[in-house]
């Protein structure tokens, strides 16, 4: 292959999509996409994608998620000494000392902040960096695994025993973020990985005005039945439908070529690992100390003596300066383990595709029930061939053709709807 510039779109599909939801007057979330220029580029700091959600009153969230999203592909870009998994870790956190920065230089954004997944595609596998509650999905055949852990008031207490996850206190406490970029100097950033990737696989990142309002189960539905683009809009449309409290943000990947596979047993020490100390510092650290001797040798006078020690000194300075940098480094061991301890949930989606369509078909119904109430026209022949198109792939008991022609009617509804609401609001809410 050619390490001239790819033209990306053989090797993997890339679908995103933003919208405002039906109660925010902003949309405070952010997304940025990043390929890589060519394979060889690839091969050593891979495909980035990043979804951010803000939050602050006014424009503060909106420019909290802003920075994350500019900031971290440009910080990731620069820090080429380390491996990719620690540049990626370097670069949320020194967003969020930008966030926290600009937070605390104007009252009026004062403790903003966002919530930051970032997936990067590697050849030794997907690595996620991640703080807050956004999530990084992967869908593997039926199976779909949540890479991440919601730093959320009842996740952490889930995982320390004291909640059971269900109940008023679920519901109050999975909106409660326990870690966010921006409102403090200091963050923790996670990393999950790195995952196997086969052809076939897709990753979702999203806001949680998605997971919100639309369950694990739906969402491996949808994206194994349709092409990225189409289920990007069609699981925006769910979230909507259902009441759209919140600005909805979505990106899926979808793997297509086995250059991108991973190869062999993944691993964050997979390829060269850094070098605690350059050569060049042991180089100075010892030129400087041999002169010194050799010049005590020959009786030179203390002053002449004290220059090639002063550099030895600073050399040996740099040299543990070094040393403590490949101690924190985050490259993994050398036998290739995991870091976190993801997947946190995994879903068999196999089973619950016909409950979606259901779903799907009632809200086709309420749709069409608010259309007719407000005199609107809508492509009625249009309409009826989509009908009878599911209903035939639901009496044959074709399971995923069922979902991708109901997934495509409900959005052919919501575009007659979107037609007049040119401003991207749905103005329709049949709740949950």
């Amino acid at each position: 292959m050619s390490d001239s510039f790819v033209k990306w779109d053989a090797y993997l599909t890339v679908a995103s999509l933003s919208d405002i939801g039906l109660r925010r007057t902003t949309n405070q979330d952010n997304l940025c996409i990043s390929f890589a220029s060519n394979m060889e580029t690839w091969r050593r700091r891979g495909h980035l994608f990043i979804v951010a959600d803000g939050m602050g009153g006014n424009a503060a969230g909106d420019l909290a998620s802003k920075i994350a999203v500019d900031s971290i592909p440009h910080l990731y870009s620069k820090l080429l000494d380390g491996s990719p998994v620690e540049a990626l870790r370097r670069a949320l956190i020194d967003a969020n000392a930008e966030i926290y920065r600009r937070g605390q230089a104007n009252e009026e954004f004062q403790n903003m902040g966002t919530t930051c997944s970032g997936l990067l595609l590697l050849p030794i596998g997907a690595v996620v960096a991640h703080v807050g509650d956004s999530r990084v999905y992967r869908l593997r055949g039926t199976t779909l695994d949540q890479l991440t852990f919601d730093h959320s008031l009842v996740w952490e207490m889930r995982a320390a025993g004291q909640v059971s996850g269900k109940g008023e206190f679920f519901k109050f406490g999975k909106n409660y973020i326990t870690r966010s970029l921006g409102p403090y100097p200091e963050v923790q950033v996670d990393l999950e990985g790195p995952f196997p990737i086969q052809p076939g696989d897709a990753f979702v990142l999203c806001s949680d005005g998605l997971t919100g309002q639309v369950t694990d189960e739906e969402i491996g539905g949808v994206l194994a039945s349709l092409p990225p683009s189409e289920a990007a809009r069609t699981l925006i449309d769910i979230a909507n439908l259902r009441g759209g409290p919140d600005n909805i943000t979505v990106i899926i990947v979808r793997i297509q070529h086995a250059d991108l596979a991973t190869t062999g047993q993944p691993g964050v020490a997979a390829g060269p690992r850094k070098r605690a100390v350059k050569a060049s510092s042991w180089v100075l650290f010892c030129t400087a100390l041999a002169v010194a001797a050799l010049l005590q040798l020959l009786n030179v006078p203390l002053p002449g003596v004290a220059v090639p020690l002063i550099l030895a000194f600073f050399g040996f300075v740099w040299i543990f300066v070094q040393v403590l940098r490949g101690l924190n480094a985050v490259d993994g061991p050398a036998d290739g383990s995991r870091l976190g301890r993801g997947p946190h949930v995994r879903v068999d989606c196999s089973t619950s595709g016909w409950g979606l369509v259901a779903k799907l078909r009632e809200m086709d119904r309420e749709i069409l029930d608010v259309i007719k109430e407000r005199g609107w026209s809508y492509d009625q022949e249009h309409w009826r061939q989509l009908s009878s198109e599911v209903d035939k792939a639901v009496d044959e008991q074709d399971l995923a053709a069922a979902i991708r022609l109901s997934s495509r009617a409900t959005t052919f509804l919501m575009d007659q709807i979107r037609r007049r609401d040119p401003g991207g609001t749905t103005a329709v809410d049949l709740g949950s």
